[in-house]
Parts: C-alpha cells; sequence; structure tokens
C-alpha cells in the first residue's frame, strides 16, 4: 500500500486501540473519509469495508460467529479433507505453516482439530484483522484455547520462510487467492472487497519452492476444481472436496 491505510472510530472507547493499531501498523487515523475502502473500528471490532458501497457490509475475522461456532462443533479428521490433506492424526499435534492466512478460516479449522498452525499474513490491513479477531476470540470462554493454536506473524511469507529453516513444520498450507466463478453472496462480499485491497496474486506461484524446502513432510496448495497447478508443478496427489481440491506435495 503505496499511502496509509485509512482506520475509523466513532466510540470514545476504542480511542486508544485505534491509535495503538495505527502506531502498529502504519494507519491513517480520519474519521471524516469519505470514499473508498477504510477500517472500521467499534467497540473493538475491526472490520473493513468500502464506503461507496454500504449495502456490500464489512468484512471482518470473528471466530465466535455461529456459523464459525456450529463449524467448530462439527469438525472431525475422518471427515475433513483439509485434515487428510495435511496429513492430521489424531494422536499427535502437528505444526503446520499457513503461508496464505488470509481471514484464518482454514487455519482455524486445522487448529480446532488439534493442530498448531503459525499464520503469515503479508497485507498489514488483513493481518490487522486477523490479529484482532484472534485478540477477541482468545477473551472468549470456549475459544480461550486459540492462543495455544494459532500465532500471527506479519510479513511477505517468502521473507518469512527464508528465516524459518529452524521450526519444524510438518506441512506448509498455501491458498493464494484465485478467481471465483461462483457469485455467491459471501464469496462476493469478500473477493471484491479483498481484490479491490490487494489485486492479483500474481506472484503466488514463488510461495511453492520456499515451501517445499521448509515443509518436513508436505505442501498442500487449495485450489478451485478449474484452476491450474501452482507454478505448472504437478502435485504427488489430489484430495477433492465439494468445492475444492488440494494438490498435496509429499517430500
Amino acid at each position: 500500500m503505496p499511502n496509509p491505510f485509512t482506520l475509523q472510530f466513532t466510540c470514545e472507547e476504542d480511542a486508544a486501540l485505534a491509535i495503538s493499531l495505527s502506531e502498529k501498523w502504519g494507519f491513517n487515523l480520519n474519521a471524516s473519509a469519505q470514499s473508498g475502502l477504510v477500517l472500521d473500528l467499534h467497540q473493538g471490532r475491526l472490520s473493513l469495508k468500502d464506503i461507496n458501497e454500504p449495502k456490500m457490509g464489512m468484512v471482518s475475522v470473528d471466530f465466535d460467529s455461529d456459523a464459525l461456532r456450529y463449524r467448530q462443533q462439527q469438525v472431525s479428521i475422518k471427515k475433513e479433507a483439509i485434515a487428510k490433506a495435511v496429513g492430521l492424526k489424531g494422536d499427535t499435534q502437528s505444526h503446520v505453516l499457513d503461508g496464505t492466512a488470509g481471514l484464518g478460516r482454514d487455519a482455524f479449522v486445522l487448529a480446532c482439530l488439534g493442530a498448531k498452525v503459525t499464520l503469515f499474513e503479508r497485507s498489514p490491513v488483513v493481518a490487522a484483522l486477523l490479529e484482532n479477531g484472534l485478540a477477541r476470540a482468545a477473551s472468549a470462554p470456549e475459544l480461550s484455547w486459540i492462543s495455544d493454536h494459532m500465532s500471527l506473524h506479519a510479513g511477505q511469507s517468502t521473507e518469512l520462510m527464508s528465516v524459518a529453516s529452524d521450526a519444524e513444520f510438518d506441512a506448509v498450507y498455501l491458498d493464494p487467492m484465485f478467481p471465483h466463478k461462483k457469485k455467491s453472496a459471501l464469496v462476493k462480499k469478500e473477493m471484491r472487497l479483498f481484490k479491490q485491497l490487494l489485486g492479483s496474486d500474481e506472484d503466488a506461484d514463488s510461495l511453492l519452492e520456499p515451501a517445499l524446502a521448509l515443509a518436513k513432510h508436505r505442501v498442500v496448495v487449495k485450489r478451485p476444481d478449474y484452476a491450474p497447478f501452482m507454478a505448472d508443478k504437478k502435485p504427488s496427489m489430489q484430495i477433492k472436496s465439494k468445492k475444492h481440491r488440494f494438490d498435496v506435495y509429499l517430500k
């Protein structure tokens, strides 16, 4: 982001947190922004919105939402394609690196299944949303475990992976942004905002080699069914779900 991203807040109770966020992430505090993408802080909850399209609503990270509570109750290593792809086993705790964390939903599923997940996110805006969601979740009684299972590091994944060689990651998980054909309301809202914010993941192919160098056992790439292989490299095997496929590169 060439210019400081705008952060707004209206409640005085959010002032201290807003100042802390602006200092940490380099955001510009501006309550009078009239157009474009902005971060909105309200009662401790950080969200991304487009002032020009108020009907679109806002995007935030909420691990304590009804949808993710239900998801947490339903997850099972035997039933989840992502668990099979990453190689999770019920009797051991795997350490997974999510190199393209985004809103953290897949990482949350892996954490619910018992994995320890380290998240890398290069966008300061998305990282701030994710950090805010993790902090709010940690204060919820039913999610107090989350701090022990999910940790966030902001920065370019290729650079962070190059200095993480001493860490033992059983698997590296990659889910770079890819154009969606389906037009569901949720995908449309999030993808439109993220496309405006981030553009295209044109350098996604550069993640594969450092991921293969770092992972102990495998690299997993999540793709839409119609997408080509990452870096045109054929995986060792594929595991398919209803909406996606997981390309698995075994070491």
